[in-house]
């Protein structure tokens, strides 16, 4: 446990631009103690209101909060929910001079009310449809002009249209002919567009989503799509190694849940690595801290198998809070110390 202590305190050495869909993550708690008498839904006596920069900017919050140096890259709408959004990226000192304003969209805007810790409700503001040409170049040639100054890409695919395939094709060819390292956070319709990059961080269901939409033939015959789900871990492990060598990936994360993690590498041994989280309130924002973990410490010169190790100590930090979560350097070591 001593090595993967040295490599966080390396963390602030680490340079990643991340690129992706941007949501501004709102918050409203209260109580509940009556039914609404105009329809059978509960009424929220609210008294807490905040807001948390969410999608590939909770990516960027988590590397911000491990000391780590990043650049955000993404596009919001012209709405007042711009500079709600704006404001919470400086307030965690994260640079704002990659963020593009393209009027037409809304600010993606995730709005979960919270009645003591249960969610009662979530009302998503969103549009989703692919940028324009013309934003997509002018993304493009900022990320020409900032690439060299950082270790690694990653790319945070929540489907929301920024992260396409035309845009994907440019940034993974730039990024892999100055030699970066590139993880992607993937979302299923886009898996056929990976091809190449360093690593992928998905969950189950995106893992049986792959095999579906890759079409996917299963050589070795030790899978199998039960009901569309991959039932067993045998069959997790068959596909992991599938995707692997479909999309020429150097590693596969895929994340489980309570049943921790499982790390595929190029021409190495599978590795199984089990949940380290002590309570479980609120999983959002959890995938984002696992990939944002694993590529600052594949920056800070971690083995793929540490650096996995390393995110999931830190995923089970952030599941035990409520709300989209961040972990810092000293939580990080103290809880692998333990």
């Amino acid at each position: 446990m001593h090595g993967l202590a040295k490599i966080i305190r390396r963390f602030p050495r680490a340079k990643i631009l991340v690129i992706g869909d941007l949501i501004l993550d709102e918050y409203i708690w209260g109580a509940v103690d009556r039914i609404s008498p105009e329809a059978p839904v509960p009424v929220l006596w609210a008294n807490k209101h905040d807001y948390v920069p969410g999608g590939a900017a909770n990516v960027a919050s988590n590397i911000r909060a491990l000391d780590g140096q990043v650049l955000l890259v993404g596009v919001v709408g012209g709405d007042k929910n711009k500079e709600v959004f704006i404001s919470q990226l400086r307030k965690r000192n994260i640079p704002t001079s990659g963020i593009f304003c393209e009027t037409a969209r809304h600010t993606t805007v995730k709005t979960r009310i919270i009645a003591g810790q249960q969610q009662v409700v979530r009302v998503d503001w969103e549009h989703t449809h692919a940028l324009s040409d013309k934003l997509n170049s002018r993304i493009l040639e900022f990320v020409r002009r900032a690439i060299d100054k950082y270790d690694a890409v990653i790319i945070e695919d929540y489907g929301k249209g920024v992260i396409n395939r035309v845009l994907l094709s440019e940034l993974i060819s730039l990024a892999r002919s100055r030699k970066k390292l590139i993880t992607v956070d993937p979302k299923e319709e886009n898996f056929q567009y990976y091809r190449g990059v360093t690593a992928i961080t998905p969950n189950r269901k995106e893992m049986e989503n792959a095999i579906r939409n890759l079409k996917i033939k299963d050589t070795t015959n030790k899978f199998k799509l039960n009901n569309d789900r991959l039932s067993t871990s045998g069959d997790i492990d068959a596909a992991g190694r599938q995707v692997l060598e479909y999309l020429d990936l150097d590693s596969v994360l895929v994340t489980l849940g309570e049943h921790g993690m499982q790390l595929f590498v190029k021409d190495g041994p599978m590795a199984n690595i089990p949940t380290v989280a002590q309570e479980v309130f609120d999983v959002s924002g959890a995938g984002d801290t696992v990939i944002s973990v694993f590529t600052l410490a594949l920056a800070s010169g971690a083995t793929k198998l540490e650096a996995a190790h390393i995110a999931n100590f830190a995923a089970g930090i952030v599941v035990g809070k409520l709300g989209t979560a961040t972990t810092s350097r000293k939580e990080l070591i103290e809880r692998i110390d333990r």
